[in-house]
């Protein structure tokens, strides 16, 4: 039995290490990890090659697309010839005008930012061309895919593929590095602008710091001590030429640079245009006409090119308040010239005269202020222009209104055009030339523009008004506002964006705009604490402005959704209002987007939230109840705008519903106002909710002998003869009372509404007096 189990053992021990020498290739002496590596190498390789032709067709497909280069050489070279110029007048000897150097830094700030978005692009080609090319020095140092004498069997059913792998990879490589290359290129020429561009703005600040302290002192002779000719030798009329030569250059860049502004106030004038001249074309049809009659205005047209062009050149200033001093002095001659052929057939021959003049005085006060003439007959010329000026705005002072503005604004104007002339006269005798022209050009375009911005409110009321005249007759909807109210409201609108566009016109000429709204960015982003709050004036205010916005869009909603002011008659009034719940949606809306222009983080909010919730449990329980209540009215509808309800002693036609409060319109005509939560919790009674009909109770006397049977045919006559009787319900006559020498009658009848009752009571006694006399029935 011992035997028989060693055999038996041992057979099995035997059959164990056959299995073991079949799988594992012991049998040959081979190691099993070594023949495991040979036959994986055919699945590894292949997907390697896989790996390798999607990622050459990757760099190929970016190479192909290109990285714009002929395009980002253009942009380089475009803004190395803008500068140019810069670098040539700040290589020549000489001093710069101020204004000419706040060109310059305008075209500089705008060179740098150009340059810095060049850069930004550029740097993220060379990244992507560097991984590309680490990417195919990758693959061409993969051993696996290289043949070589010692190859496995397998690899060499790979040959061709390998083979076309190694030629991409060369190719790849060639255009990945001559595109590096060219992009590392131009990625130097952008640091070398840059330095440049950096050299020039450093002398700019430094030139305009020095500028503004020369302007401050003497820079010229005397008046009485200036030279007949200018020290240049040249005729004023060729230094005329030189200056605007010289800033034609940055007029010219300007334009180009800010064609994007200039667009979008073109699109508000062009809109302009169509509105007006659709509305003269509503007011032809022949059921308008019968409406309106002939129209007749001072500032619009049928086909309004003159008043659109007013309109585009005053709201200019809004889209380019970085304008230059020679841009602002061509729009405001522009404008002269408009008006000059608004006013050709209105003014009087010696009013167009003494208009033609002061076009004329302008022409040669901006010439002259352009040329760099320090000579004796110019300043006199000047002189002589500012002391024209000055009598101008005296008489003007005097007599002057403008139907646009208020007279102290009108008055401040005038002031500002006197005391700068006459500062100019005063700094021109005294040496200090280009500060005299400076002022004397801002005084006299600021009374240019305060003629030129009443026309432009005059054209807008005149279009309002023909909108109003034609939405009247469509029932649009400005034929639900007060035309009255709403015009007032406009012309303030409108007087306050005066105000804004002649003040930014006033500091552009001033050369100071460009610190006025560095200063108000440097106030308004600076970072602010508070505890452990971070703020900025910035974050505050357009959370106000949107909280200021979002009320008055709720308070006059009901006018886009058509609703008419309610009155306590049968016809006024529409039922089934939205108003309340787009009220409710815009404060929502008003309120996230407030929260979120404050900047607040979420955890301050919550913060916020949990001061509020203590605030609503010690004392802010009935504007909480309210609100909620104002919710739960949206939506529940007990009552809409129009129906007449009636809550304690309070009766009348609902007015309004708000989010905290609702309005009542008593037959009495006041408004009463009661809060949604006395509303929601009180026993309200609607009187039109369902439909308007309604049970009037009309109670009198007769005398006892009286027959019942010929009063109740009296009674069903006048009933019968009233108009506001519903027909299909009929009426009850009842005897209510009986005493001595008198019975009481009470009729029941259904009346149309609410809203005849008193009216319908007034009718029915009338005829009842009347009916009863014939009968010989005694009423008492």
């Amino acid at each position: 039995m011992k035997k028989f189990c060693k055999a038996l053992l041992i057979i099995l021990l035997f059959s164990i290490y056959c299995i073991l020498a079949v799988e594992g290739g012991f049998a040959q002496g081979i190691p099993a990890t070594k023949n495991d590596s040979v036959k994986t190498i055919p699945d590894t390789l292949l997907f390697r090659i896989q790996t390798a032709q999607s990622a050459i067709t990757e760099i190929n497909a970016a190479n192909k697309k290109g990285y714009a280069l002929d395009e980002t050489s253009r942009r380089i070279a475009d803004v190395r010839t803008s500068i140019e110029p810069l670098s040539q007048s700040f290589s020549a000897k000489g001093e710069l005008e101020s204004k000419s150097l706040l060109s310059y830094d305008l075209i500089l700030r705008d060179a740098d930012t150009k340059l810095k978005s060049i850069t930004e692009v550029l740097v993220k080609n060379s990244n992507d061309l560097q991984r590309m090319s680490q990417q195919v020095l990758e693959l061409s140092n993969d051993s696996l895919l290289k043949l070589t004498s010692g190859n496995e069997q397998q690899k060499l059913l790979y040959q061709s593929q390998i083979n076309d792998i190694k030629n991409r990879l060369q190719d790849a490589g060639k255009v990945t590095g001559t595109n590096l290359e060219e992009v590392n290129k131009l990625l130097a020429a952008t640091s070398s602008l840059g330095i440049v561009i950096s050299n020039l703005r450093a002398q700019t600040s430094e030139r305009l710091e020095q500028s503004g302290k020369l302007a401050l002192s003497k820079q010229n002779p005397y008046l009485w001590q200036a030279p007949l000719r200018s020290q240049s030798g040249q005729p004023t009329g060729n230094l005329i030429v030189a200056s605007y030569r010289g800033q034609q250059q940055i007029l010219k860049y300007f334009i180009n640079s800010t064609w994007d502004n200039r667009f979008l106030a073109i699109l508000i004038s062009i809109a302009f245009f169509v509105w007006v001249h659709r509305n003269f074309r509503a007011a032809k049809r022949a059921s308008i006409k019968r409406k309106i009659g002939e129209l007749s205005f001072e500032y619009i047209r049928p086909y309004p090119v003159l008043a659109t062009l007013i309109v585009l050149l005053n709201i200019t200033p809004l889209f380019e308040p970085d304008a230059p001093s020679l841009y602002v002095e061509l729009v405001a001659l522009l404008l002269l010239l408009l008006m000059t052929i608004h006013l050709w057939h209105t003014l009087e021959k010696v009013q167009l005269r003494f208009w033609l003049v002061i076009l004329g005085l302008y022409v040669l006060l901006i010439a002259g202020s352009a040329a760099v003439d320090d000579g004796f007959p110019l300043r006199l010329l000047l002189v002589c222009i500012n002391a024209f000026f000055i009598y101008l705005g005296i008489q003007l002072y005097r007599k002057i209104t403008f139907k646009a503005f208020s007279k102290k604004y009108v008055r401040l104007v005038i002031v500002a055009l006197i005391g700068l002339n006459l500062l100019s006269i005063i700094l021109n005798v005294f040496g200090r030339v280009d500060l005299a022209k400076l002022l004397s050009v801002t005084g006299v375009i600021g009374l240019i523009q305060l003629i030129s911005l009443a026309v432009f409110v005059q054209i807008m009321l005149d279009a309002l008004d023909l909108q109003i005249k034609i939405s009247s007759c469509s029932n649009g909807i400005f034929s639900r506002i007060n035309h009255s109210k709403s015009q007032s409201k406009v012309k303030k609108a409108l007087s306050v964006l005066s105000v804004i566009l002649w003040v930014m016109v006033f500091f552009i000429n001033l050369s100071i705009i460009n610190g006025i709204w560095s200063w108000l960015g440097d106030i308004l982003s600076k970072p602010r604490v508070f505890g452990s709050i971070h703020f900025s004036f910035g974050n505050i205010l357009f959370f106000v402005a949107i909280i200021y916005v979002a009320n008055k869009l709720q308070k006059h909603v009901p006018l886009l959704f058509g609703e008419e002011k309610i009155t306590f008659s049968e016809n006024s009034g529409q039922k089934g209002s939205k108003v309340a719940l787009a009220r409710l949606i815009i404060i929502v809306i008003g309120v996230l987007l407030a929260v979120m222009a404050s900047g607040l983080p979420m955890d301050k909010l919550t913060v916020v939230l949990g001061a509020f919730g203590v605030g609503i449990g010690l004392g802010m329980q009935n504007i909480v109840n309210n609100f909620v209540s104002g919710i739960i009215l949206i939506f529940e509808k007990p009552f809409r705008i129009g129906d007449y309800v009636e809550l304690a002693d309070k009766k009348g036609k609902v007015r309004d519903i708000g989010i905290r409060s609702s309005r009542l319109l008593t037959p009495q005509g006041s408004e009463v106002i009661i809060p949604n939560g006395d509303l929601l919790s009180g026993r309200l009674v609607n009187w039109t909710l369902s439909n308007d009909y309604i049970k009037t109770e009309i109670v009198f006397k007769v005398a006892s002998d009286t027959n019942l049977d010929e009063l109740n045919k009296v009674i069903d006559t006048v009933l019968g003869s009233a108009d506001d009787v519903v027909k299909n319900l009929n009426p009850e006559i009842l005897l209510n009372s009986v005493s001595a020498d008198s019975m009481e009658i009470k009729v029941l009848a259904w009346i149309s509404n609410i809203y005849v009752e008193a009216e319908f009571k007034n009718n029915f006694f009338r005829k009842l007096i009347v009916a009863a006399r014939d009968a010989q029935i005694k009423v008492m």
